[in-house]
């Protein structure tokens, strides 16, 4: 098999989305598929093609002129011949994918990660896109179980198969001296007795930090608390911020992240709607119970064996969620973080990702 890849997410443009993405392309490309990835990027970037390990990169800067880009990869794809192009993450590998699938004359797969889908139906600039490559796709692909059942009342046509994220374990852990920075950090920024709450990641408005600090504020342990936030904040929470015990940090690249996590009791995901994000699994593979609603794909990931969950949006179930984990003891959070730590590495590995992108390769192929 080879697969065009169009994608707007790809080291080393950062987050959550490129991290993914590169994980992907490496597991396909270690299973013997051949994947050349069209990095459809907004950075300042040349023209550009190279070889990787297991297929090429194409950088294709956006500019200014994205129909000049696509319509240029296309020139440049001349005389290659693919088995599928795949469309993941991003407006204009949506807009593109279709096309070169159609004229390369073969099977289009379309990953649904989050913001792509959630908000990509009610958005006037990409709702046609997104729709038309779902129309044209031989399969695609969510993330998150509950996005099938949505995928399906708008477009009946297309054939949805749930592949859920992976996080490779292997090095993925706590070295002794960070968790020694996080014990320092704990020790000149905490006051005794409070427990460390992080909310990590981009974010976004959609990530409700705003909603958790309200239900923070009403539920009687805001003095229970320190917030550590790692990354950039929705606008119009400073205000309730300045009535909690709270530490700022910038965003950080995600093996600069093992020290917060140390510094953790739980780690927080209030979201109104989401994909499965990269933090929840980073989080629990480290042992740190999970504080989360049931957006998305975090339904297929935590309840109350591995932290304390409540249905997202849901402002008194969060208030319940958060008395929980300010009433367990030192010794239930650790046994919720042992079994957050044991799910992961069971049901959320890299193996099984890779083999469900190839079963789908497999079929539409």
């Amino acid at each position: 098999m080879r697969v065009l890849w169009l994608t707007e997410h790809y080291p080393p443009s950062r987050g959550g989305m490129a991290e993914s993405c590169d994980r992907i392309v490496r597991g396909l490309r270690g299973a013997e598929v051949e994947v050349d990835v069209a990095h459809l990027t907004r950075r300042d970037r040349q023209w550009w093609a190279e070889r990787e390990y297991g297929g090429r990169l194409l950088t294709a800067p956006l500019d200014d002129n994205p129909e000049h880009a696509l319509r240029r990869l296309w020139t440049e794809l001349t005389g290659e011949t693919y088995t599928h192009v795949v469309a993941f993450g991003g407006t204009y590998a949506m807009l593109g994918a279709p096309v070169l699938a159609a004229w390369l004359g073969v099977p289009l797969v379309t990953c649904l990660r989050g913001n792509d889908f959630d908000t990509g139906v009610f958005s006037l600039r990409r709702r046609e896109a997104l729709l038309a490559a779902l129309r044209a796709s031989a399969r695609v692909c969510v993330v998150a179980r509950s996005h099938g059942p949505l995928v399906a009342a708008l477009v009946p046509e297309a054939p949805v198969t749930w592949v859920t994220n992976g996080i490779d374990t292997a090095n993925w852990e706590i070295l002794p001296s960070e968790r020694s920075r996080a014990d320092a950090w704990r020790a000149s920024s905490v006051s005794p007795g409070r427990r460390v709450l992080g909310l990590i990641g981009q974010l976004k408005n959609k990530k409700g930090v705003g909603f958790l600090l309200d239900a923070l504020l009403a539920s009687g342990h805001a003095e229970e608390f320190h917030l550590l936030l790692v990354g950039e904040v929705e606008d119009g929470v400073g205000e309730r911020l300045e009535r909690l015990a709270w530490t700022r940090m910038p965003f950080l690249e995600r093996y600069d992240l093992p020290a917060v996590y140390a510094a953790c009791d739980l780690v927080a995901l209030p979201s109104f709607y989401d994909g499965l994000p990269n933090v929840a699994l980073e989080a629990a593979a480290l042992g740190v119970p999970l504080l989360a609603s049931d957006a998305g794909g975090l339904a297929d990931l935590a309840d109350d064996e591995i932290g304390f969950t409540f249905p997202a949006g849901d402002p008194y179930a969060c208030r319940a969620a958060l008395d929980r984990a300010a009433r367990a003891t030192g010794e239930e959070l650790a046994k919720l973080g042992a079994a957050a730590g044991e799910r992961v590495r069971r049901d959320f590995t890299p193996e099984a990702e890779t083999a469900g992108y190839l079963t789908v390769l497999r079929e539409t192929g």
